[in-house]
């Protein structure tokens, strides 16, 4: 018997609902037969874009987040909107910072936190970038535009100082990927 079927779920109900995400609680029974609720939080996933410049220099982003009442440094992120993840990664990284990328190079797809939630996001290395598009941001997106180099990008991941996961994981993936071309 493998892992996804030792457990059976005999109900659910929705707790919360929104255009960003749902909370559902689940009434499940656990290997030795007892039986549990589990909440989970169901969101639609995001992207995580590292735009880098040609001069080697990446467009980062200081943004306030109100769940953890600071600004944290991230790369440009957002929801899919319904949309596959290569056209949402293109659509935020031109409403967030006015920059466009000509070429997307995919680093990969990575669960936010599997213990809560079976949100996932895809992320991007995005090249050929160009100040050329229009800002289109949301109220919540209080956001303040910085060119930092990826090599000190990747320096401040490994010191602690990027303290976004999804963030730091995109960096790190991008020098790698850098690296190799």
């Amino acid at each position: 018997m493998t892992p996804e079927n030792r457990w059976s779920c005999t109900g659910s109900q929705y707790l919360f609902q929104s255009r960003w995400y749902a909370v559902r609680q689940d009434t499940l029974i656990s290997v030795d037969g007892r039986a549990i609720t589990y909440t989970v939080v169901e969101h639609p996933g995001f992207v995580v874009i590292v735009p880098l410049l040609p001069d080697g220099r990446v467009v980062m982003e200081r943004i306030y987040r109100h769940p953890l009442q600071r600004v944290n440094l991230e790369c440009p992120s957002g929801g899919l909107d319904g949309e596959a993840p290569e056209i949402a990664a293109r659509r935020e990284l031109e409403e967030e910072t006015g920059y466009r990328s000509g070429r997307l190079i995919g680093l990969g797809k990575y669960a936010a936190s599997s213990g809560i939630s079976d949100e996932e996001f895809s992320i991007f290395l995005a090249t050929d970038v160009n100040a050329d598009g229009v800002l289109r941001r949301e109220i919540t997106e209080d956001i303040e535009i910085e060119l930092i180099p990826l090599a000190d990008l990747r320096a401040m991941v490994l010191r602690g100082e990027i303290a976004d996961a999804p963030s730091a994981l995109a960096i790190l993936l991008a020098s790698e990927a850098v690296k190799s071309e």
